[in-house]
Parts: structure tokens; C-alpha cells; sequence
């Protein structure tokens, strides 16, 4: 199958809005067979993020936060986005230490999507964190309120999908930590 058939080709872009979390840009597009008239898409554009799968022998280390989109509180691993020039595994370890004061004598990549192709750029990466030592000092930034708790394997597992298991990148990453198992 020849796949770029299917590739359209951008012929322009304009930022239309910026915000400290991300920029929304308009993406001047045409398609594929060239035939169509050049076409308008939205890009929210924001920096790559990494999620933390931190276990402490049955249980995973997970945060509760607020989340201002759904209104409600959510049980999550740790996970946040990257400083500048950061490579995926010091953001990990960066983002692990700051929300839970753990860091991990052992850290392994286990995959990376992208959270929402059609209208993001960005890349999320995920990451195993194993035989942690903690000091319990976070270091939170000023707008970021986070209780750590640790939290049985199986509660998680079977509880992701529902409250307070919100957050839907939880499950990938709940996935991805399954599928290391059976490895």
C-alpha cells in the first residue's frame, strides 16, 4: 500500500491563540490528491509530557489532584510536562520527585502516543519507576495541589473507568504497566 496517498501537505500556518498551557494554531492544508481547495485545521500545540507507573511492591504511588476540565477530583499517577531541554526520562524523574518526593533507583521507558492526533502535536511518554526512595519533600509548583497516597495494584485495576479514575491517559498508562507484566 502506498501510504502517502494519504498524506496532506500544509502550505501555511497562523497562531491564533497562546496560553501558558498551550497555543491553538490554524494549519493551512491541501489534500492528498491536490484536487480540493486548501483547507483550514485546528492544532493546540503544547510540550511533550511523561506519565510515572511508580510501584512500591503491591501498590503504586499515586497523587489526587483537582481537575479544572472535569470539575472534580482525580486519583492519578504523578506525570508532567517537560522544562525545556529536558530528554523524556529526566522530565519523568523530574515530575516523579516534585509531586512525590520518591525518586527511582530504577526508571524504564514502556511506551509513547500521541494523546490526541487529530488536534495535537505533542507527544506523551510513559515510564515504570521501581525500587523508590523517598524523602517526602515535594516540590510543587505554586498552582499544583497533590496528596500523595500509595494504593493496592488491584484497586486500581479494577476501578480505572470510574471515579475517581477519571483521566483516560491513566489508562494507557495502567495498560502499558499490564502489558510489561507480560513480558
Amino acid at each position: 500500500m502506498d501510504k502517502s496517498r494519504l498524506i496532506w501537505k500544509e502550505e501555511g500556518k497562523k497562531q491564533v491563540f497562546d496560553c501558558r498551557i498551550f497555543s491553538v494554531w490554524e494549519s493551512y492544508c491541501r489534500s492528498p490528491d491536490k484536487t480540493s481547495k486548501q483547507q483550514t485545521f485546528s492544532v493546540l500545540d503544547a510540550k511533550d509530557w511523561a506519565i510515572i507507573v511508580p510501584v512500591m511492591g503491591e501498590k503504586f504511588v499515586m497523587v489526587w489532584q483537582w481537575r479544572h476540565g472535569a470539575r472534580e477530583l482525580s486519583l492519578e499517577f504523578p506525570g508532567g510536562v517537560f522544562e525545556p531541554g529536558e530528554n523524556p526520562q529526566e522530565a519523568a524523574v523530574r515530575e516523579l520527585y516534585e509531586e512525590t518526593g520518591y525518586k527511582p533507583d530504577k526508571i524504564t521507558k514502556i511506551g509513547e502516543f500521541s494523546p490526541n492526533p487529530a488536534i495535537m502535536s505533542n507527544r506523551l511518554h510513559f515510564f515504570l519507576a521501581e525500587d523508590l526512595k523517598g524523602d517526602g519533600k515535594q516540590n510543587l509548583d505554586e498552582d499544583e495541589f497533590v496528596e500523595v497516597v500509595l494504593v493496592d495494584k488491584e484497586e486500581v485495576i479494577k476501578g480505572m473507568g470510574q471515579a475517581p479514575y477519571i483521566h483516560a491517559l491513566m489508562g494507557t498508562a495502567l495498560a502499558l504497566y499490564q502489558k510489561t507484566l507480560s513480558f
